[in-house]
């Protein structure tokens, strides 16, 4: 800089002296003095660089691990704030209500922020806000001992009011924590009404006027459905706002959310195109197909560093897709855990899985003592309807070499049963996206499922795995012989078992697809 500013000095001192100068030597000395001047300029602006602000989204969520877990859901919004934290691209924070039955290790960490009272309909409730920060990720918790201070999260008479509570909380405790989303990302029905909220009552204050609404399906069956007379006494919504949330003469939250939100997805692209479908929509798809060009599919994820069978502590055995050798001895421990016997060279077929029939245990209840005459053994893992419980736990009696039900819900024991299994069974009906077919593949058992939603999109015959299309009881049985007949080709088997630990199924690449959607949203 210093010596481009004495050499113009100079240059004019000699224009000053030599008053006689051509003009065409005046002419370079212009130039000399334009050319010098732009590159001062732009040497300035290469110095300032300003910090890229990052896009703020906020997860409205009834569950998340690792504090509370009913289901899927809570793995999804878990990992999945986790995973655009770690990606460092937005500032995400989450929204859940404070229950009771959250593990206490956390409970005694969370700060209090302060407390507010909220307004719902003819109410006026206590809002307590506490908060706690863990892998990047800034969770807020509802506290209100009326409504959450109860065994587990769901089943009660008045959900319809809790949630409406807990959706309106959360837009009233934006001005108190200071943190206005880009994009308010709201989770199945019970977080509807904070889209609704938000695109009604909420959308003439100035602060709230910018906020962007996805809604998320992780499973279409429950929508919240509830009658008509509760809209105002309530659900606080009434007169020119009834349209969007009625439906078949009755409220229906999930559709109201549709409608409201600027954008809304399903857990796997697969599934986003069956629910256009009258089959799979539970009446939902009218609504659906009207407001199509706002929908995407985008697939879960797993945390592939929980669950990885290089670490994980419940295994029997430690072992990497590089070397399975040490899944043997998983196996032979499962074996004796479950009381069957320690065969090597046996196939154990496993299934992980609520007992309900949309998870395609009807086809298995038809097949299952045929497939029993063959050499396997076949272990299960659930719990659900009090049908499929009777029914397993009397095959495990009258077949005790070869079957074992274990009616529960076993954290550690499911990751016994995927690291001991080699085969993983999930005949589903439906399902919107999954994630048992994705653990069995990280830890090297290879899944057979149907062809649909999520199970289509993740498992690709013979790549990580073997599908069936018919939801048909017998191709589901000709499938599973042929993974059986496959087993026995061990090195074969191996570099199957490696092609699907190795399938990339964490949730960084789900969270990319995410956060080009957020910025979508906000052009």
């Amino acid at each position: 800089m210093a010596t481009k500013t004495t050499s113009e000095n100079k240059t004019k001192a000699t224009v000053a002296k030599k008053t006689t100068a051509t003009a065409a030597t005046a002419k370079s000395v212009s130039t000399a003095k334009a050319t010098t001047k732009p590159a001062t300029k732009t040497t300035k602006k290469a110095t300032e660089v300003k910090p890229v602000q990052k896009k703020k989204i906020l997860f409205v969520a009834s569950e998340a691990t690792p504090f509370i877990q009913t289901g899927g859901l809570a793995e999804v919004i878990g990992s999945l704030s986790k995973a655009l934290a770690a990606n460092g691209n937005v500032d995400v924070r989450v929204v859940l209500p404070l229950y009771s039955d959250i593990k206490k290790e956390y409970r005694d960490k969370f700060s209090y922020i302060g407390n507010i009272y909220v307004h719902l309909a003819w109410r006026n409730q206590y809002c307590g806000i506490f908060e706690y920060v863990k892998d990047g990720v800034t969770f807020y918790f509802i506290d209100n001992e009326f409504y959450f201070k109860r065994p587990g999260c769901y089943g009660y008479f008045d959900d319809g009011e809790r949630f409406a509570f807990f959706s309106r909380s959360v837009l009233e405790i934006m001005p108190v924590v200071n943190f206005y989303p880009d994009v308010m990302h709201c989770h199945d029905w019970q977080a509807a009404l904070a889209a609704i909220y938000l695109k009604t009552n909420y959308c003439f204050r100035p602060e709230y006027q910018y906020i962007r609404a996805l809604f998320t399906i992780h499973n279409i069956e429950y929508q919240g459905w509830y009658s008509l007379d509760l809209l105002g006494d309530l659900f606080d919504i009434y007169g020119s706002y009834q349209y969007l949330v009625e439906y078949k003469n009755s409220i229906n939250l999930m559709k109201g959310a549709i409608e409201c939100c600027e954008r809304f997805n399903t857990v796997s692209p697969k599934y986003a195109d069956e629910i256009k479908n009258e089959y799979f929509a539970h009446g939902l798809d009218p609504i659906v197909r009207k407001n199509h060009f706002k929908l995407s599919g985008i697939l879960n994820g797993i945390d592939d560093e929980g669950y990885n069978p290089a670490k994980d502590t419940h295994l029997f055995a430690n072992y990497t897709p590089e070397d399975f050798s040490n899944k043997a001895l998983c196996k032979k421990g499962l074996q004796k855990l479950l009381g069957l016997p320690q065969k090597a060279n046996t196939p154990v077929i496993a299934m992980i899985t609520r007992l309900v029939s949309h998870k395609g245990l009807d086809l298995v209840t038809t097949v299952i003592e045929d497939l029993l005459q063959d050499d396997v053994q076949v272990v299960l893992l659930g719990t659900g309807d009090a049908h499929f419980e009777g029914f397993f736990s009397d095959l495990a009696r009258r077949y005790p070499d070869k079957f074992s039900a274990n009616i529960a819900f076993n954290g550690d024991l499911s990751r016994k049963i995927y690291s001991g299994s080699d085969i993983f069974l999930m005949p589903s009906k439906s399902e919107p996206c999954g994630l048992s077919q994705m653990i069995a593949c990280r830890y090297g058992t290879l899944p057979i499922v149907r062809e649909t939603g999520g199970l289509y999109d993740s498992i690709k015959p013979l790549e990580n795995g073997y599908t069936f299309a018919n939801y048909n009881a017998h191709d589901m049985l000709y499938v599973i012989r042929q993974a059986i007949n496959d087993y026995k080709n061990k090195e074969e088997w191996k570099k199957l078992m490696y092609r699907a630990a190795t399938t990339d199924f964490s949730w960084g690449r789900s969270a990319k697809i995410y956060e080009a959607l957020y910025l979508d949203m906000l052009k």
